[in-house]
């Protein structure tokens, strides 16, 4: 983990006090689990803020861009999708060496293994259920090109485009892993036309929103290095992937997000009915999206493990059985028996 050190400590709450938003004075502590882009609760004893910014270089190309996801949280501003605000940007070397920007700290509470409440309130479970299946029909009902985002993504095959880029990633002289290859033959083989166009977050699952717990509404979602404009249904396929079910195995996503098994998280035919009603989107093959969702996590978490074996990543990703776990799933999705 990166830790802020004196002198950048100073700077930062130097910057802070200039935007009049807390400092100079001030303390900061990381939050969040630290996987992707790091996140840091800033304070000066009264004010808080948070912080993003990426991890430490190398980076791969076009990866933890936070300034684009300062830009992408702006243009959400203005609709009703649950966002923090945006309260300052900061360029490579304009505070330390790598691009920063600054958030509203949302009260609240991120839910991952538990939920932090009676057992008995099952109410109170189903609705952030349905406070979260309501936040990705927002998003996904958002009209991003008059919000500015004209040219945020490449929607145009973007389904196809998904699977190249994460061929890309784990291919060793043209040639992907043998283990991936009955899973990408047959997304390869079955891939739909585009369901749709909207904003795609890449990563939405409860464990990437905070949650007021008094009304059990999601009061701002996060994490959004990875999104763009593409195919709503990613995000779908992903929030299943990501959808914990009873004797089913659990891949490392769904393990972030167990607090769903209590009494009261809706099904995952509960959470597509009500998209469906939502969006009247036609949700038939989504099965293909949430292979794709597994396929994309296995490609991720196969790309940083061989980043750890490098001396440069992340020892989360270091255990090959994470990799395993998502082509399982993705060929049970598939209906792949190899």
């Amino acid at each position: 983990m990166w830790f802020w050190s004196d002198d950048q400590l100073e700077q930062l709450g130097e910057f802070l006090a200039g935007h009049g938003l807390c400092g100079p004075t001030v303390t900061a502590g990381a939050i969040g689990d630290g996987h992707s882009n790091l996140t840091f609760l800033v304070s000066d004893g009264r004010s808080r803020v948070v912080v993003r910014r990426p991890p430490p270089p190398p980076l791969p190309p076009g990866a933890h861009d936070v300034l684009r996801e300062a830009r992408l949280l702006a243009a959400l501003a203005s609709t009703d999708v649950p966002t923090p605000r945006v309260l300052a940007t900061a360029a490579a070397g304009e505070l330390v060496d790598v691009p920063v920007f600054v958030m509203d700290f949302v009260d609240g509470t991120v839910i991952t293994e538990s939920t932090p409440a009676p057992g008995d309130d099952v109410a109170l479970r189903r609705r952030i259920g349905e406070s979260l299946v309501d936040s990705l029909a927002a998003l996904h009902g958002v009209a991003w090109r008059a919000v500015g985002l004209d040219d945020f993504g490449k929607p145009e095959g973007f389904n196809r485009r998904q699977l190249r880029r994460m061929r890309s990633l784990i291919a060793i002289d043209g040639s992907i892993p043998k283990s991936f290859t009955p899973l990408d033959d047959w997304l390869l083989s079955h891939t739909p036309p585009q369901s749709a166009i909207s904003i795609v977050h890449n990563d939405f699952r409860i464990g990437n929103t905070i949650i007021d717990l008094t009304v059990g509404r999601v009061a701002a979602v996060l994490d959004w290095e990875l999104a763009t404009i593409g195919d709503p249904l990613a995000d779908l396929g992903y929030l299943l992937a990501s959808w914990p079910v009873q004797g089913e195995p659990v891949v490392p996503t769904a393990a972030m997000g167990t607090a769903v098994l209590e009494a009261g998280y809706p099904s995952r035919a509960v959470l597509l009915d009500r998209y469906a009603d939502r969006t009247g989107a036609d949700l038939s093959g989504l099965n293909w999206y949430a292979a794709l969702a597994m396929y994309k996590l296995a490609a991720l978490y196969e790309y940083s493990r061989r980043r750890f074996e490098e001396g440069v990543g992340d020892p989360y990703y270091d255990d090959p059985k994470f990799v395993a776990s998502f082509l399982d799933a993705g060929e049970r999705l598939a209906g792949i028996f190899s």
